[in-house]
């Protein structure tokens, strides 16, 4: 489907508002179970790098926000210019961790892949396909989905350690 009749889907803004221009869709938030687990998974396993940490110790939970940080980008060190440079950033990834969840049995949060079905996944893009998902089976990630199953070889889907989804595609 071309650009140009992507427009003609029904509910299609004809042009985005001339309000929303300098809008970023920052981040998105996973609850996470084992926090310590979650950050190995995405610092380790995907190259992710936290860039900041905020304790709400009154409210017991704290969040964790992760990015693919440009080349060349310097992060600041001071937390108010920090976190303002991070609200301009796309795709940071938000864990928040409810204190106690990670020493309660069994799953602690739905992963959104069963019934009733939500939340879907989220998404990685690398610039060796294979490469990736053999460094993931080299390391044990379980997956979703391997690039040799199904009909769309062009796509893998591995699970973080709550089995939420990530999926895996080139984007060279």
């Amino acid at each position: 489907m071309s650009l140009s009749s992507l427009q003609q889907v029904p509910g299609v803004a004809a042009q985005p508002p001339a309000e929303t221009t300098g809008f970023v869709f920052n981040h998105t938030m996973l609850r996470v179970k084992d926090i310590t687990a979650s950050l190995d998974f995405y610092t380790r396993v995907l190259g992710y790098r936290l860039i900041d940490k905020r304790d709400f110790a009154e409210a017991q939970f704290s969040l964790y926000f992760l990015a693919y940080v440009p080349s060349g980008a310097v992060v600041p060190e001071d937390d108010a210019e920090r976190r303002l440079w991070m609200a301009g950033l796309p795709g940071v990834l938000e864990l928040t961790h409810n204190h106690g969840t990670e020493a309660l049995d069994g799953p602690v949060y739905h992963d959104g892949n069963s019934d009733p079905r939500g939340f879907g996944h989220i998404c990685v893009s690398v610039p060796e396909l294979e490469a990736a998902c053999q460094r993931f089976e080299d390391l044990g990630v379980p997956f979703q989905k391997r690039l040799t199953d199904g009909r769309m070889k062009n796509i893998a889907f591995i699970k973080d350690p709550d089995g939420y989804w990530v999926e895996i595609i080139a984007n060279a």
